[in-house]
């Protein structure tokens, strides 16, 4: 672990534990590349109510918490528990958050490891941020990461994040959409950095499709599709396998269509049973195959085995999943949402099709199947995306918070008096 730089805490409610592996990978991934560089430590309130237990017994899996401390690619990461009642009184989260969190940052500012706390996600963790930036004296940073979109329209929860974007020093957006949403809410241009995320060139890269398909059971003729995520319904699973029979009938005949649906639970909940039994009643039972969450190692296997990456999601920051798919050389065809259009920003490399249009999304899907595509030159296009050149701007940028907060500048750009 770095020894030299600002020390950075990450302050997230959405982190991977052994209790929940799939939680915030993406998060995880970006800020422990960071860790490389610059000290850095992880504080992950974790949701609770006395009685949550309780709930559990009808709703397995519902905030399964996590240890209080773990040890994690040399960081230690941490899970204070915070108050907060499920579905009710959201408005009192952010000042939740910070109060579980502080006994934790006050002793790791004791320590010296903790000069920049970092959040991701505007409400309640910016929020949170905000507050225990003010309290112990040092600067904060946002991340803002595609869940401010939906809580800027919330008339209780936006002024909140227009307060928590207020407080940060500077705020950093995953894509230019995120940014435009924390503009309209105030935050000044000059307190904002748009640094996308990046992909693992390493572990997504293409395999030889037959073996892929042998292994998967699939034949060599044909057509495949895949998704990626969570399986719930912002994902748009359903919205993919409404379209199979469409597609079965626009393509040449006797070609085989699959849909691979790789994922698992999530903490936006579990539509495995629905969406298995929606593959039975459209009687398509056997071309929709559940994998279940997959390794790296062995997801890029199942998108090198794949023609077509597709995902009809109602919201997304930015999708790392996209370029890891393009990584692997596969086209990807999404939605008009979010940031998937600066991730799908040319035509070389996919397709970009209306929210919960129906037609528009199978005639998108159609063509991509039938499309002759470069899988080299997307490859190429992935690799313009490489991890490393998202890390140099967020070192540059922490170590350039830390000067201006040496000098008293930093406080004074980003700690404004509240009003």
């Amino acid at each position: 672990m770095p020894d030299t730089g600002p020390h950075i805490v990450v302050l997230s409610s959405l982190f991977p534990s052994g209790r929940q592996p799939g939680a915030g990978l993406f998060i995880r991934e970006r800020m422990f590349r960071l860790g490389r560089r610059l000290p850095l430590t992880v504080v992950s309130p974790v949701p609770w109510f006395p009685l949550q237990g309780l709930l559990r017994r009808w709703r397995p899996g519902f905030r399964p918490g996590a240890p209080h401390f773990e040890r994690q690619d040399d960081h230690d990461v941490w899970f204070p528990r915070f108050f907060s009642l499920p579905g009710m009184l959201k408005r009192f989260d952010g000042l939740s958050m910070a109060l579980g969190a502080w006994s934790q940052m006050r002793a790791l500012k004791a320590a010296g490891r903790l000069d920049i706390i970092d959040a991701h996600f505007g409400y309640p963790d910016g929020y949170a941020a905000g507050l225990l930036g003010r309290w112990l004296g040092v600067p904060v940073t946002i991340t803002l990461r595609g869940t401010e979109e939906r809580h800027a329209r919330d008339a209780v929860l936006r002024p909140l994040l227009a307060r928590a974007l207020k407080r940060a020093t500077l705020v950093f957006a995953v894509s230019d959409s995120l940014r435009q949403v924390a503009l309209k809410l105030g935050l000044a241009p000059e307190r904002s950095r748009v640094i996308g995320n990046g992909v693992d060139l390493d572990r997504f890269q293409p395999v030889d499709r037959a073996a892929a398909r042998s292994t998967l059971g699939l034949p060599d003729d044909a057509a495949v599709l895949v998704s990626v995520g969570g399986l719930c319904e912002r994902k748009g699973f359903h919205r993919v396998m409404d379209c199979l029979p469409a597609l079965v009938e626009g393509l040449r005949q006797s070609t085989p269509l699959h849909y691979l649906v790789v994922g698992g639970p999530s903490p936006e909940g579990d539509w495995t049973d629905r969406l298995q039994k929606q593959a039975r009643e459209l009687g398509i039972e056997a071309q929709v195959h559940f994998t279940g969450p997959l390794l790296p190692t062995e997801l890029r296997r199942v998108l090198s085995a794949a023609d077509v990456f597709v995902l009809a999601t109602r919201n997304e920051g930015w999708a790392n999943v996209f370029l890891e798919a393009m990584a692997c050389g596969l086209p990807v065809v999404t939605t008009d949402v979010g940031g998937n259009r600066e991730v799908v920003a040319t035509s070389a490399v996919g397709m970009i099709v209306p929210f919960d249009d129906a037609p528009a999304l199978a005639k998108g899907l159609l063509d991509a199947l039938n499309r002759t595509w470069d899988r080299a030159a997307i490859r190429v296009y992935a690799e313009a995306h490489a991890w490393d050149r998202r890390v140099d701007e967020l070192d540059a940028e922490f170590r350039a918070i830390t000067q201006r907060a040496h000098s008293g500048t930093a406080w004074r750009a980003g700690m404004a008096p509240e009003r």
